[in-house]
């Protein structure tokens, strides 16, 4: 009898396995390539633009035929009369606006433990809307309810027997409208990560907690803290690496002669290098951005390393 012959198995080439992945889970692969696509258009591509900072950029002769001037435009921005001081305005902004990171997390905690799942929806309602107000928008009631003459803030001052309070022309309040500006119109938005973390939390462990007697505090402090501990520290990471970055709209918006001292940042000052200067500065406006974008990289870097080390979380 013939011996039967045992039949090989094909093998594959890793571009058949590639391509039978793809055709097993297109639709997966076709929901992950929009924002890839995105990534790739307008985060990647226009990096190829940042060798301006390097060049005296004239849009006559385009990017390749202007001419080299290497690390000119970064030492200008370093030792220029400005420097320092938005450089320190831009640090005070970022660091006070780091300071309210956990009223979200305390936001998050508090509306979990709200017995009263309506009050709790209506909570989350009210909190979450003021995020999908516009910049503008924003900055527009800021000046309206802080006006000096017509202003409700004002207004409530001179009713309970005090003086009218020029808000936007004083130097020592402007940090302050901003950072807590901000917290009204975003702490209900970033809570969300939170309570969805919280949402993850075992219920067996808050009910063998309960049965020895623990209180909501220790529960919270010794269940729920520690259990979104990761999702903290990744938060806090990916905050810490926009501490250069405040943003220029709503800074720009609040802006006036009086408190331009204070509010002067990297971003504005970029924006009117690079686009409102009558000789618009190309070229300078880019190595600013630059700058600002390795320290912000440098920055995250160094907490995310810290935190590995200290917490066991991190972005890698």
């Amino acid at each position: 009898m013939a011996k039967d012959k045992l039949k090989k198995p094909r093998k594959t080439t890793l571009v058949q396995s590639v391509q039978r992945e793809i055709y097993k889970n297109w639709s997966l692969y076709l929901l992950v390539a929009v924002p890839v696509i995105y990534l790739i258009i307008f985060k990647y591509i226009p990096m190829y633009g940042v060798q301006i900072a390097f060049r005296r950029y004239q849009p006559v002769y385009g990017i390749e035929g202007s001419p080299w001037v290497g690390l000119d435009y970064f030492e200008q921005f370093m030792t220029n009369y400005k420097f320092w001081d938005i450089i320190r305005n831009t640090l005070s902004i970022s660091i006070y606006s780091l300071l309210t990171f956990p009223l979200s997390i305390i936001l998050a905690v508090l509306l979990n433990y709200i017995p009263f799942r309506k009050f709790q929806k209506t909570v989350q309602l009210v909190s979450y809307a003021p995020h999908f107000i516009s910049t503008v928008v924003m900055v527009s009631m800021i000046l309206q309810f802080l006006d000096t003459r017509t202003g409700l803030v004002n207004a409530l001052i001179t009713a309970l027997g005090g003086e009218a309070i020029n808000f936007m022309g004083r130097k020592d309040l402007f940090y302050h409208i901003y950072v807590w500006s901000g917290v009204w119109q975003g702490v209900g938005y970033a809570s969300i990560i939170y309570i969805a973390a919280l949402a993850g939390v075992s219920p067996e462990l808050h009910e063998a907690a309960i049965m020895d007697g623990a209180t909501i505090m220790k529960r919270v402090w010794h269940i729920d803290l520690p259990s979104i501990l990761p999702t903290v520290m990744i938060m806090f990471i990916m905050q810490c690496g926009t501490v250069m970055s405040v943003g220029y709209e709503k800074v720009y918006l609040m802006q006036n002669s009086m408190n331009l001292e204070v509010s002067e940042v990297i971003d504005t000052y970029v924006y009117k290098q690079g686009l409102t200067s009558t000789m618009p500065k190309y070229s300078y406006s880019t190595a600013v951005g630059l700058f600002v974008s390795i320290i912000n990289v440098i920055l995250l870097v160094t907490v995310n390393t810290i935190a590995k080390k200290v917490s066991g979380s991190s972005l890698w």
